[in-house]
């Protein structure tokens, strides 16, 4: 594969994915700064998990947050995991903020609990069949506009779901061996 993968690594787990990425022998682009998204070619992102809030503070700090959105507007592919699910929501439950608002979902910040409601599971992700499934101060999805596709669900919450070039994880795939949703985007 000749794509070039941008992973933002301004907080998070960037190097769980970027490591994934390897494996899958694509090629991987940090994103740190405007500049990076401006000069280097990329073919997608990618939007871990780690903390939501310093994330969205530092895109705008770095001056990135308005490029990154018109980019995804754009048809930029997206996979946000955790806390770049919320990242991409349009609205968030129990946070007055909302970061890139690219995806038609309502997203719910911490919907299992702090650090003890995090858990493992293995569930049915559409078109990619039985995948393992790291649950950390994860968030979930409560609801999907018409042109959202659901994915995935676990226990009647959707933690998985599609639009157009966005896909969003409540899990880290990242953090398993398994490289399935990967494969998942780059086939987006």
């Amino acid at each position: 594969m000749g794509w070039t993968i941008g992973v933002l690594a301004v907080q998070g787990a960037f190097a769980e994915h970027t490591k994934i990425l390897s494996q899958l022998s694509v090629n991987c682009l940090e994103i740190r700064k405007k500049e990076d998204l401006i000069t280097d070619h990329i073919d997608g992102i990618i939007l871990p998990g780690g903390e939501s809030t310093v994330m969205g503070k530092l895109l705008v700090e770095l001056d990135m947050l308005d490029l990154l959105k018109q980019m995804i507007n754009d048809g930029l592919p997206v996979f946000g995991t955790c806390a770049g699910l919320i990242l991409l929501a349009k609205r968030i439950v129990n946070d007055s903020h909302v970061y890139l608002g690219t995806m038609d979902i309502v997203a719910k910040r911490n919907a299992y609990g702090r650090q003890l409601g995090s858990f493992h599971t293995v569930a049915d992700f559409k078109g990619a069949g039985e995948v393992p499934m790291t649950f950390i101060r994860a968030p979930y999805i409560e609801v999907t506009a018409n042109k959202v596709e659901v994915l995935a669900e676990v226990d009647d919450h959707i933690v998985a779901a599609r639009q157009d070039n966005m896909l969003v994880t409540a899990f880290h795939p990242e953090l398993t061996n398994d490289t399935r949703l990967h494969e998942y985007f780059l086939a987006m």
